[in-house]
């Protein structure tokens, strides 16, 4: 466990392990201990890296609204901060997936393989208009409720209820003592409403970087889609449907975790950890390969 400074916020960092570096980057409001049950099967092989948000977990409280450029560009300055140079495996849950994805449009010659662990998938995403607004509501609320102390009293229980939820027949194996650390605090509320709210602009500018962006030649690419019996059958299905596209899309590989819930790394962690080993790293682009793919973009897209 570490802490380092990126653009004046404090993050909390976790490195376990030896071997090719891996980033671990968990959903929507969560942390670094989601990820615990997986880190024990892949640190024999892999350098593991965990990091926080800003405002989630432990790291610190930014003001600074998340954009998916800005959180990709942050899994390199993690990266950096830790001198590891890659090529690196990305793995991201739920909203994250878009992160992972964004790192390695923007980052080739970093990236070794991507692994989307039920991933959000935004097919036609939408702008919204009124962002500013939006900013300003969002912060409003997060801190009248902070004021109330809801955060110390509901925290905890909300974490607890959402991962039993989020889970098949699973209680929340985080230790008591983490999870009131990680969710009590304002900052967790606000960062986590600010996730929420950004949501579909980062699924727009993910939409936009496909568009100008390839993927790097060659990068193993593996969806793991949580198959939940509890959905009604079409749901089921459709959201298994949604996976497999965003498989085609990224010229990846689908794999099924069944049974299980959205927090697939608590259900199936071994799943995780084979698609990570599993994803072969290959050597960084040569020089030429990144001009003709990205022109004008220098360092394997480090820029």
């Amino acid at each position: 466990m570490t802490f380092i400074g990126i653009d004046g916020v404090v993050h909390h960092v976790v490195v376990d392990g030896s071997g090719p570096p891996c980033v671990l980057s968990p959903g929507l409001g969560m942390c670094w201990f989601d990820w615990d049950p997986v880190v024990p099967l892949l640190a024999a092989d892999r350098t593991v890296v965990r990091f926080d948000r800003p405002g989630l977990g432990l790291s610190g409280h930014t003001r600074r609204w998340p954009t998916l450029g800005g959180e990709a560009r942050r899994i390199a300055a993690v990266l950096d901060a830790l001198r590891l140079d890659g090529p690196v495996t990305l793995v991201g849950h739920s909203l994250a997936g878009f992160h992972a994805e964004a790192f390695a449009r923007l980052f080739p010659g970093r990236a070794a393989g991507l692994v989307l662990v039920d991933s959000s998938v935004e097919e036609d995403p939408r702008p919204r208009r009124g962002r500013a607004v939006r900013d300003t509501a969002t912060r409003a609320y997060a801190t009248l409720v902070s004021a109330a102390g809801l955060p110390r009293v509901a925290g905890p229980p909300l974490r607890r209820a959402a991962v039993r939820a989020g889970r098949v027949g699973g209680q929340d194996p985080a230790p008591y003592d983490a999870v009131r650390r990680a969710y009590s605090t304002g900052r967790w509320l606000h960062a986590a409403l600010a996730e929420n709210a950004t949501y579909t602009d980062q699924a727009v500018a993910l939409a936009a970087l496909r568009r100008r962006r390839p993927l790097p030649p060659g990068l193993p690419v593996t969806v793991l889609a949580a198959d939940d019996p509890r959905r009604p059958a079409h749901r089921r299905a459709r959201w298994l449907a949604r996976q497999r596209a965003l498989a085609t899309h990224l010229n990846g590989t689908l794999r099924v975790s069944s049974p299980s819930g959205h927090l697939l790394m608590l259900d199936h962690p071994q799943d995780v950890a084979e698609a990570v080993l599993h994803a072969q790293a290959r050597p960084p682009l040569a020089e030429e390969e990144r001009a003709r793919l990205w022109p004008g973009v220098s360092g394997g897209g480090r820029s």
